[in-house]
C-alpha cells in the first residue's frame, strides 16, 4: 500500500463529484425535480457508484471505476418538456438495456459499430448549449463571472483535472464574501425518496433510448478504452451489467445512469499510482469511500447548490463539459468522409428541435446516419448511373 493510492482515488472522486454536481443540479432541475428529489437522487447515484467501484475492483482486481452519465446528464439538461416521474422511467428503461448488453454481446458490438464521427456529433450537439450558455453568464454578473473564466483557462494550463473544481470553490466563496449568497444552509443528513415512474412514450424515445446511446458510445466505450490504454483487459459485459443491475436499483429513488468512468478512471489507472500495475485495483476501495461520504451529506451539497448564484452554476456545467465539447468536435470532424453525416447531426441535435414529442438528440441521430448511409450508397457501383443521371439533369 502506498500513499499515492488513496490520494489518487480521493482526488478522481473529488473531480468527478465536484467537477460535474452542477450538471446534475441542471439535469434535475430541467425535468421539475424538487430540492428533497434532488437531494434523493444525488445520494442514490452516489451509493450505487461507490457500490459499483468497490465490487468491480476487488472482484477482477483491476482499478475499475464508475461514474455517473455526464453526457447523459447533459442531455436531459438540453431537453424540456418533460416530468421526474418520466425520467425515473428513462432511468428504468436505460437500466434495462445496460443489463441486456451486458448479457448479450452483440449488443455491444452493435454500439460499438456508430460511427465515431456521428456518435461524437450528437455529443457535441448535447453540450454545445452548456458551453454557450456559460459565456451568456458574463453579462449577468461580469465582476463574479469574467474572474472566475480566467481563473479556469489559466489554472487548466497547470493542472486541467482541478479547473472546474478551482472555480467552484473560488466562485462559491467569492459570492459568499461579496453577499451574493444570503447564508449557509444547515448541514443534514440525506434521505432516500421513492419516485413513482411515468412511462410515456416520448420518454422512451426522447430520453431513454438517446441516454442509453449516449452512456454506451461516450462513457462505457471510453472507459473501457482507458483501462485497455492502462494495460488491463477486462470482459466488457461484467461491468456493463452491473452498472446497469445497480442503476435499475437505483432509478426508482431518482438515480440517473451510472458507467464506467474516463476521466476519473485514468486518475486511478496510471503508473503515477503505482508501479505494480497488480496494485492499482486498491483505488477502488479508497474511491467508493469517498463516493459514501458525499452519499451521507448529498442533501447538505444539493442545498449548498440551492444558495449558490444560478450564473455561478451555469457557468460551472459550461467549463465542466468544455473538454468533452472540443473532444467531441475532433472525432466528429477527423474523418473527411462522415464530416457531412457529423455536421447534420450536431446541427439537428444543437437546434433543440422536438418533434411528435421527441428531443432532438434522437433526431440528430437519425438524420445523421441517414446522411452517412446516402454518402455510403453513393459510393457503391450500382448507385453510380442514378448519380450520373441526377448530375445530367442538374
Amino acid at each position: 500500500m502506498r500513499l499515492s493510492i488513496p490520494i489518487s482515488a480521493f482526488v478522481a472522486a473529488i473531480v468527478g463529484f465536484g467537477g460535474t454536481l452542477a450538471i446534475v443540479i441542471a439535469a434535475a432541475h430541467a425535468v421539475g425535480a424538487t430540492q428533497i428529489q434532488t437531494a434523493s437522487w444525488v445520494t442514490t447515484i452516489c451509493l450505487a457508484m461507490a457500490i459499483e467501484s468497490l465490487w468491480l475492483s476487488w472482484r477482477t482486481k483491476m482499478p475499475v471505476i464508475t461514474a455517473w452519465s455526464t453526457p447523459g446528464l447533459a442531455l436531459m439538461a438540453a431537453s424540456t418538456g418533460f416530468s421526474i416521474g418520466e425520467a425515473v422511467a428513462a432511468f428504468i428503461v436505460t437500466a434495462i438495456l445496460l443489463i441486456a448488453t451486458g448479457l448479450f454481446r452483440p449488443l455491444t458490438q452493435l454500439i460499438s459499430r456508430i460511427p465515431p464521427s456521428v456518435a461524437s456529433g450528437m455529443l457535441a450537439g448535447i453540450v454545445v448549449t452548456f458551453a454557450l450558455n456559460a459565456v451568456k453568464t458574463v453579462p449577468a454578473d461580469p465582476w463574479l463571472i469574467l474572474p472566475l473564466i480566467a481563473a479556469f483557462f489559466l489554472i487548466r494550463l497547470f493542472h486541467p483535472a482541478l479547473s472546474v473544481l478551482a472555480v467552484l470553490i473560488g466562485g462559491g466563496l467569492a459570492a459568499f464574501l461579496t453577499g451574493r449568497v444570503g447564508g449557509l444552509p444547515t448541514p443534514e443528513l440525506s434521505t432516500l425518496t421513492l419516485i413513482a415512474p411515468d412511462f410515456t412514450a416520448k420518454a422512451m424515445i426522447g430520453l431513454a433510448l438517446p441516454l442509453y446511446l449516449v452512456t454506451m458510445a461516450s462513457q462505457n466505450l471510453s472507459g473501457l478504452a482507458v483501462l485497455r490504454a492502462a494495460g488491463y483487459h477486462p470482459e466488457p459485459g461484467p461491468l456493463i451489467g452491473v452498472t446497469g443491475l445497480f442503476s435499475l436499483l437505483s432509478a426508482p429513488f431518482g438515480g440517473s445512469t451510472t458507467n464506467l468512468a474516463a476521466i476519473s478512471a485514468a486518475i486511478c489507472t496510471g503508473p503515477d499510482v503505482h508501479p505494480d500495475p497488480a496494485e492499482r485495483w486498491k483505488t477502488g476501495p479508497f474511491y467508493a469511500l469517498a463516493y459514501l461520504i458525499f452519499a451521507i451529506f448529498g442533501a447538505s451539497l444539493v442545498a449548498i447548490f440551492a444558495v449558490l448564484p444560478q450564473s455561478l452554476i451555469v457557468l460551472v456545467a459550461g467549463l465542466a463539459l468544455m473538454a468533452s465539447l472540443a473532444n467531441a468536435l475532433a472525432i466528429a470532424l477527423k474523418d473527411e468522409a462522415d464530416r457531412m453525416a457529423a455536421t447534420v447531426t450536431f446541427v439537428v441535435t444543437a437546434s433543440g428541435l422536438t418533434l411528435f414529442g421527441v428531443g432532438a438528440a434522437f433526431w440528430g441521430l437519425i438524420a445523421g446516419l441517414v446522411v452517412l448511409f446516402l454518402d455510403r450508397l453513393k459510393k457503391r457501383q450500382s448507385f453510380q448511373p442514378l448519380v450520373r443521371i441526377l448530375r445530367t439533369l442538374s
